[in-house]
């Protein structure tokens, strides 16, 4: 056994001095080939990005299309280059210097989704569409880019495609890293749909007491869709939600909202109207950015 063990180890470290010959009679580069070749895809646009999110909040921004990055069960396209770079500013603008600017820079690397990925194409459920999805808090993806009209900005459509999602979706990596109150659930303890959300519509889900229909599909998802929509609309739309809430739907989620922000406040120092208002005020500046370029 000794012997045969000994010829085995010969054979191998054999077989490593050759192969090295091999390489050698090639010739060694002295950077790494893999190296090399990232290099080479670099185009402008990530050199942006490893600027703007990487090298300063560690955060990967993917805009192509990998097979591993993706959910295989939909059929999906990658994003229209023009738009991801539009896409690639405006998060920056809207979602990280907003929270960026209320609560430092700190915050942001510590708590921030550490991976973007974007996808040009719709993904849909039986009776559904995808928004977008988190995976554990460490990567949000956003679907449909390609639906995105850069020439004409539409910050209704941008939060409904994207920003609305990010904020749900950072929302539940707070609660996940500092859970609420179940005190919220009782709230409105018998009126949540499961799966049958799809079914009910926005309206009757505002007199149940939900801000959106998904709301209604169970807590946690109407917690940080209360966040959601509160910091991404303004207070005219707040009063007229209420309003179509009526007498039965109002006063529930007028307590769902005292709770998030009750939470937020003393769980995170997140003061939501301050949020909100920097939302909004960076929403009507939008018409200002030039999303054609990477300046």
């Amino acid at each position: 056994m000794t012997i045969m063990k000994n010829m085995k180890w010969i054979f191998l470290a054999l077989f490593a001095v050759a192969s090295l010959s091999a390489c050698s009679e090639k010739g060694l580069e002295s950077e790494s080939i893999f190296k090399q070749e990232d290099a080479k895809r670099q185009n402008d646009f990530d050199k942006w990005i490893l600027e703007n999110y990487t090298k300063p909040f560690n955060i990967e921004f993917n805009y192509r299309l990998a097979d591993k990055e993706i959910d295989n069960r939909y059929n999906l396209a990658p994003a229209n280059l023009d738009k991801a770079k539009a896409l690639a500013k405006l998060t920056k603008f809207l979602w990280m210097d907003t929270y960026e600017e209320l609560m430092g820079k700190a915050f942001l690397c510590k708590y921030a989704p550490k991976q973007f990925q974007l996808v040009g194409s719709p993904a849909y459920n039986d009776g559904s569409i995808v928004l977008g999805t988190a995976e554990g808090g460490m990567k949000i993806t956003l679907y449909n880019v390609n639906s995105m009209d850069i020439e004409k900005v539409d910050v209704e459509f941008l939060n409904y495609w994207y920003f609305k999602t990010m904020h749900h979706e950072f929302a539940h990596v707070l609660h996940q890293t500092k859970n609420y109150s179940t005190e919220f659930n009782l709230i409105t303890p018998n009126s949540y749909q499961s799966t049958s959300w799809v079914n009910v519509s926005d309206a009757e889900a505002h007199g149940m007491g939900f801000v959106s229909k998904y709301a209604s599909s169970e807590p946690r998802e109407d917690f940080v869709e209360t966040i959601a929509e509160y910091v991404t609309h303004n207070q005219e739309w707040w009063d007229a939600l209420l309003k179509d809430a009526g007498d039965d739907g109002a006063p529930l989620l007028t307590q769902k909202l005292e709770f998030v922000t009750d939470y937020l406040l003393v769980t995170w120092g997140i003061d939501i109207n301050k949020l909100r208002e920097i939302i909004q005020r960076r929403s009507e500046e939008v018409q200002n950015l030039d999303l054609k370029t990477l300046d």
